[in-house]
């Protein structure tokens, strides 16, 4: 970063994380925004029918008006849709209810829309549910865009407890990966002069320790373990906010598992991928790669291809193609594609393919 240039960060104005937040919602908002506001809720088919009367009630019992759209993919027509949607409907504020689509679809109506956007997020899948970034199909690449950030974040723990626990392991797997991308971060401002956010930076490597310190009660699944998790994820994207970018949440880990959803007949969870990625881009980087895979491991997330439900050739070309997939963003990977039998050899290296 040029000194004197400008340099914008948004941040959430209220976090709120606790056990039966979610039939506060109203409450939060109404101290923000005030009352007789629209309010419009995005949020997807399983959701609507868990926990969208729950919101619904609170919202209209603090006075706002509200509005719902479910939304089944996470696509930029969709999302210019609900942009359109919130126009014709006189909206106020946007709440993405529910996992990574809905969110995302939210934050990036809200965006275009230009309105506030609030973030309650129903699983611990990734930090997604905090960042300024959105990941919508329908762009020529499957990488996170820019959007809006989230003006306020609650987080219901016993929501997010009675989530399947495959999504919230998969938020670990999203968490550990920022041990990679910092480092990716500090080699491409080492070679490349890249602009390196100490600050942002130590947010995010604080949060993937944070959850390596207490990955045995997160693998327990104690009420504890949860709401560490939460904080991590919390923390990671405010540490995107921060930066200005997704550096310090996204580097050659992430890469790789936006590669395999491009490639994968039955693509994983992003985290899911993110943590095997990491495993991979760990050894590259010199670290303790056999560390990294016994806590995923521990945890119950993905450590090969086979549990990642891929095929060991689907993972081998998503590594080739890696770096072509951002080639302005510099990594441990270099900026072109690795020959296939090199790519081979480093999956299988570290046990992720057995060969």
């Amino acid at each position: 970063m040029v000194f004197g240039s400008t340099h914008l960060i948004d941040l959430p104005r209220r976090i709120v994380v606790g056990r039966g937040v979610l039939s506060s919602v109203g409450e939060h908002l109404s101290s923000l925004y005030g009352i007789g506001k629209g309010v419009l809720v995005v949020t997807g088919p399983n959701i609507v029918n868990l926990y969208y009367r729950i919101v619904r009630d609170s919202l209209e019992e603090s006075g706002f008006n509200v509005w719902v759209t479910v939304v089944r993919e996470p696509d930029i027509d969709i999302a210019l849709k609900v942009a359109e949607e919130s126009k014709i409907d006189r909206v106020d504020v946007i709440i993405g209810l529910g996992g990574g689509k809905s969110i995302d679809v939210a934050k990036y109506a809200s965006k275009v829309s230009d309105k506030p956007f609030v973030s309650v997020p129903t699983v611990a899948s990734h930090d997604g549910i905090t960042s300024p970034y959105a990941s919508l199909r329908g762009f020529d690449k499957p990488i996170s865009r820019p959007a809006k950030p989230p003006d306020a974040i609650v987080v219901d723990a016993d929501v997010i407890a009675s989530a399947p626990r495959r999504y919230n392991v998969a938020g670990f797997g999203d968490l550990i990966g920022k041990f990679t991308a910092v480092r990716d971060w500090k080699l491409a401002s080492m070679i490349k002069g890249e602009y390196y956010g100490e600050y942002a930076a130590s947010l995010a490597l604080m949060s993937a320790r944070h959850v390596s310190t207490y990955y045995k009660e997160i693998a327990a699944g104690s009420e504890e373990g949860y709401r560490i998790l939460l904080e991590a994820l919390v923390s990671s994207g405010v540490s995107m906010c921060i930066a200005g970018s997704t550096r310090p949440a996204s580097g050659s880990e992430h890469l790789f598992a936006h590669a395999l959803t491009m490639i994968a007949k039955n693509p994983p969870l992003h985290g899911e991928a993110v943590g095997v990625g990491t495993i991979i881009m760990a050894s590259l980087h010199r670290l303790n790669w056999r560390w990294i895979r016994k806590l995923l491991k521990t945890v119950g997330a993905p450590v090969t291809a086979r549990e990642l439900g891929v095929s060991d050739d689907e993972v081998v070309r998503a590594l080739s193609i890696a770096p072509t997939i951002r080639p302005e963003r510099y990594t441990i990977l270099g900026e072109k594609q690795i020959e296939y039998n090199v790519a081979y050899k480093l999956a299988r290296s570290v046990g992720v393919i057995e060969g």
